[in-house]
């Protein structure tokens, strides 16, 4: 199999494209085969400074008419015509940095141009300023964006996270300075490279690489206003108390141990398709998968059989192979939390069913893994992977107490036939998004909107992302005497 070489990343700051700093004797590498892909990157101190200043000058809040709006709405189209010429670019560095199958990846690929149109969409469609009823007075609302924002975005998304938050900050008028994973700098420097080719005005969109110092660097700093990050609740717990020193308006994702809660009517198939489905996409690495698992006592074991034989059929392989339904997870660290995690169930009682067939590569590979008969009330750790723990209950009502005394926030599950009875039981759960009957990326609906309750972060996500996140609201208008108080 020949394999790509990913181009060394770089930076691309105050307009220009420049030489990030190479880590010492640090790679990043292929997770099938632990091969160097290219050589860890950083941004010095005083160019991510430069990045900042650069930022604060290009803000512009001014007016964002009808004709401003259509000009970068169309700057948007063309940053679509460039994702289309690249896409196998996109798939193959997506696979091969984390770890996902390239025949997933080439889907998400394909979906980047439709994500960056529909926000060209909203621009030319959602103004700007409209004027309220205020009994025949002038007073108008008016929708402005907050000014820099920082974009943090993790390994398991590392082209369509990038892609989605950027064209959003973008399409508001915020000067965004983007720092992707270190795990994972490839994907979103060729999503840069798309925007900055489309002809952004000026400062629109820098790119700066580097860990956590880097983060920390440009959340921390106050002439950003807004912040946007995907990632883990230790780096989001830290950005959120650096950002209270001077208020800065979060959009904060950092997933949790998603519960799935088996009813007693539930189709043992739909269910087990489901839940394989759930554990499995992306290789089981994205923030809203199932993770803990909680079926009456009599379901269990003709449950866990049937994922158990389902694993068993899955074809674990090489990320850029097409037959692959599973690849290796991302990277070192992750891999070795994953260990930790399963081993953890362990200790906590669980029978561990690790049936699939691993290929015969130096890669971190691991089986879709099933951890049977923990305690529920101590399974609360994320998985982020190819694992479920499965826990057996007497009563819905207890699954939902279960769920809710540690809930993720983000994402939950419910099977069971009875549709309406699935979804008041889903309606209980404490998360932004409930799932009925299957584990898809997707939206569920075309107007789906998700708040991230609890652990899971502050704010959500969903249509309009423009104006509802990097925009904020100033009401403007004459006053009158007539008015109560």
């Amino acid at each position: 199999m020949n394999e790509p070489a990913i181009p060394q990343p770089v930076n691309y700051i105050a307009d220009e494209w420049c030489e990030a700093t190479p880590a010492p004797d640090s790679w990043n590498l292929d997770p099938n085969t632990l091969a160097p892909v290219h050589r860890a990157v950083s941004t010095p101190p005083d160019e991510v400074e430069r990045a900042l200043r650069h930022a604060e000058a290009s803000y512009d809040p001014g007016p964002w008419d009808q004709d401003a709006r259509r000009e970068r709405a169309a700057v948007l189209d063309r940053v679509a015509d460039n994702l289309e010429g690249r896409l196998e670019d996109i798939a193959r560095t997506d696979a091969l940095t984390s770890g996902t199958p390239i025949s997933v990846t080439r889907l998400v690929a394909a979906f980047l141009p439709h994500r960056i149109r529909a926000t060209a969409a909203d621009l030319r469609n959602i103004p700007r300023v409209t004027a309220l009823v205020a009994g025949g007075r002038d007073v108008r609302l008016h929708r402005v964006p907050w000014g820099p924002a920082a974009i943090l975005t993790p390994w398991n998304g590392p082209s369509f996270i990038p892609s989605a938050k950027v064209v959003s900050a973008v399409a508001a008028g915020c000067p965004v300075v983007l720092k992707p994973s270190e795990h994972a700098p490839g994907s979103a420097q060729v999503v840069v490279e798309c925007f900055v080719e489309a002809g952004l005005p000026s400062g629109s969109l820098q790119l700066v690489h580097g860990a956590g110092d880097v983060g920390a660097q440009v959340t921390g700093d106050p002439r950003i206003k807004v912040v946007s990050f995907t990632g883990g609740p230790g780096a989001g717990r830290a950005i959120a108390h650096a950002a209270a020193q001077d208020l800065k308006v979060l959009q904060l994702e950092l997933g949790g141990n998603n519960p799935v809660i088996v009813l007693d009517d539930a189709d043992l198939d739909v269910t087990a398709d489901g839940i394989l489905a759930g554990m499995t996409k992306l290789n089981g690495q994205w923030c809203e998968g199932p993770g803990k698992v909680l079926a009456p006592r009599h379901v269990v074991g003709a449950l866990v059989d049937a994922l158990t034989e389902r694993i068993g059929k899955l074809v674990v392989g090489h990320s850029l192979a097409d037959d692959s339904q599973v690849g290796p997870i991302s990277n070192a660290p992750h891999f070795r939390t994953l260990q930790e995690r399963i081993e953890g169930l362990r200790e906590l009682g669980a029978v561990v069913r690790q049936p699939a067939l691993l290929p015969q590569l130096d890669g971190y590979f691991l089986s879709p893994t099933v951890a049977v008969g923990a305690d529920a009330s101590r399974a609360t750790a994320e998985l982020f992977g190819p694992v479920v723990s499965v826990h057996a209950v007497d009563s819905a009502e207890e699954a939902l107490r279960i769920a809710n005394a540690n809930p993720s926030g983000l994402d939950a599950y419910v099977f069971g036939t009875d549709t309406d009875r699935a979804i008041d039981v889903g309606a209980r759960i404490l998360a932004g998004e409930v799932r009925v009957n299957g584990a898809n990326v997707a939206d569920l609906g075309d107007d789906s909107a998700q708040s991230f309750w609890g652990p899971a972060g502050i704010g959500g996500h969903g249509p309009a992302e423009s104006v509802r996140v990097f925009c904020g609201e100033r009401v403007v208008g004459v006053d009158s005497p007539d008015l109560p108080l």
